[in-house]
């Protein structure tokens, strides 16, 4: 035996140990997707112009404060109603989230603020001088940053909050190309998809804000009681938010209300870990500790207080109010008539971080594990029946060069299941359909190999030349026919999704495997026997 072959076997070996090694038992090595173990598949939209908003207001208040801090007292800020809409995402009702207007500015101070304005704000807004201040509208690069961000936020939350739940292998990715709003979750072995979703879709914005009506805590019955306290007009520094009234029982009978101070004490982004605790009288809360640079400033302000009410606000509905007892430092508890499994999620959304804008669903489908597995069996009586078929028809067909053929298809499925283990990607039903398409395909190359090789033997070549020359001039006929369908391959992975994205995957590796195996392996086959035989007169193809 040659130096070439001995090299090219020794190749082929080290492939096959590979493959093996990573590919068996294909039940432990491979991961299933949902259709073949059950579970949530969902498609989210981030609806990102609430990023635009709560920026916009950010620096409404911003700017408000920096002008108080040059002298301004009399500006006032509003929204910009009518432009740039399409950019801001939002209906025409609402106003323009991207845009603001400073109004009210003495005209001998008109110069000063919008030197203030475009100090601060120039890198970020478009600023026009009007009669009474000045028109500010988002920059397009800077709307698309914060949109982007606030994307690629909700999937850093959203994968926290689930890792925290303990899916085990989710799937969580932008659909298609750039700089898509829609997100794609795949979430096996989920039992309670109604919990799931209700997880994702949290805000889970807390904050604690100090009460002013009623002053010493609680909450009212009546709305209309808090603004006959204020004589029929909030300050502007406050604002009326609602919370729920239980009865004994802890259901839910009535609304009531509390004003609160606008600008929150603390927020959950000053929040150090979370976590469900017995409270005192064994109910479930959520025991929270604070960063510590938040919590020496909590202490402070806290100790200010006393005797004021503070409201514990989750997503703008207040779960509680209490009375501030006594210092608070780096640690504290959220009360709010919880079941256990209601304190367990609240905590892990708020150990996840608040959601940047609100979460919408757009597509949704369960599938049960019995599904999935009868799923796994049908898959696997098609391969196995289409297999047998292919391998009748090669052995009659070609008679014993038809092992040959044989011997390649079978180290193919293993080198595509090898590939799936070794990527860690996920196999699905499409996928399955996508390998026996591939055992197809890789028969296709065995047939215009031998038929080249009939062809040479009919010409009256040597079975030596006849092989090589069958080789040889088929080469550019499989190159071309695999190419052309890995292209295809590739842009359904690009651009499709979940079980698309499984056939693709499962096909663009089985194409190169054929390749490899029906080039190379089933050709270093037949040079090997032709090599142990001085002359050969025929063969049996």
């Amino acid at each position: 035996m040659n130096q070439s072959l001995i090299i090219r076997g020794v190749i082929i070996l080290l492939v096959v140990a590979s493959a093996a090694f990573l590919a068996l038992p294909p039940k432990e090595k491979v991961k299933l997707g949902l259709d073949l173990q059950g579970g949530m598949h969902l498609v989210l939209e981030v609806k990102t112009a609430d990023a635009l908003r709560v920026e916009a207001e950010h620096d409404m208040d911003n700017l408000t404060e920096r002008l108080k801090d040059a002298g301004i007292d009399t500006a006032r800020i509003d929204r910009l109603a009518g432009t740039n809409l399409e950019a801001a995402g939002n209906e025409a009702d609402e106003g323009n989230l991207a845009s603001f207007q400073l109004k009210g500015v003495p005209s001998e101070k008109r110069d000063e603020a919008l030197e203030v304005a475009r100090d601060f704000f120039g890198q970020t807004w478009d600023i026009t001088k009007t009669g009474e201040g000045a028109n500010l509208v988002m920059k397009d690069r800077a709307q698309e940053d914060l949109r982007s961000e606030a994307v690629e936020q909700a999937m850093r939350t959203i994968r926290n909050r689930i890792d925290q739940y303990g899916v085990s292998e989710p799937v969580i990715q932008r659909q298609g190309l750039g700089k898509s709003e829609r997100l794609v979750l795949q979430l096996p072995g989920v039992e309670d998809p109604e919990r799931v979703k209700e997880l994702i879709g949290k805000t889970a914005f807390l904050e604690f804000k100090l009460a002013d009506f009623p002053r010493a805590g609680g909450l009212v019955d009546s709305y209309d009681e808090i603004l006959r306290n204020y004589g029929g007009q909030v300050p502007n520094n406050l604002e009326i938010l609602e919370g729920d009234s239980f009865d004994l029982n802890g259901n839910v009978i009535g609304t009531r209300y509390v004003a609160v101070e606008k600008r929150a004490a603390i927020s959950g982004r000053d929040l150090k870990t979370a976590r469900m605790s017995p409270g005192e009288f064994n109910e479930p809360v959520v025991a929270f500790t604070l960063k510590y640079e938040k919590g020496t400033e909590f202490g402070d302000f806290t100790s200010t207080n006393l005797g004021r009410g503070m409201a514990v606000v989750l997503d703008g509905k207040v779960l509680t109010s209490p009375t501030i007892q006594g210092k608070i430092n780096d640690q504290g508890v959220i009360k709010g008539n919880f079941t256990r499994e209601e304190a367990t999620d609240l905590a892990t959304s708020l150990k996840s971080g608040a959601l940047p804008a609100k979460i919408t669903p757009l597509e949704e489908r369960t599938v049960g594990p019995a599904l999935g597995q009868d799923s796994i069996d049908q898959g696997l009586r098609a391969g196995l029946f289409g297999g047998a078929l292919v391998i009748v028809a090669m052995l009659v067909i070609y008679m014993l060069s038809g092992i040959n053929a044989v011997l390649v298809l079978t180290l193919n499925v293993v080198l595509v299941f090898a590939a799936l283990a070794s990527f860690g990607a996920t196999l699905t039903l499409p996928g399955i359909a996508g390998i026996i398409l591939t055992i197809g395909m890789a028969v296709d190359a065995n047939v215009l190999i031998f038929e080249r090789i009939r062809e040479e033997l009919r010409a009256g070549r040597t079975v030596k030349a006849a092989v090589s020359s069958g080789f040889g001039k088929a080469l550019s006929s499989i190159l071309d026919a695999n190419v052309t369908t890995l292209i295809a391959a590739v842009l359904l992975f690009q651009f499709g999704t979940g079980p698309i994205r499984g056939f693709a995957v499962t096909l663009s590796v089985g194409i190169l495997a054929s390749v490899f195996t029906a080039v190379f392996v089933s050709r270093w086959l037949f040079d090997t026997w032709l090599s142990r035989r001085q002359r050969v007169e025929r063969l049996s193809i």
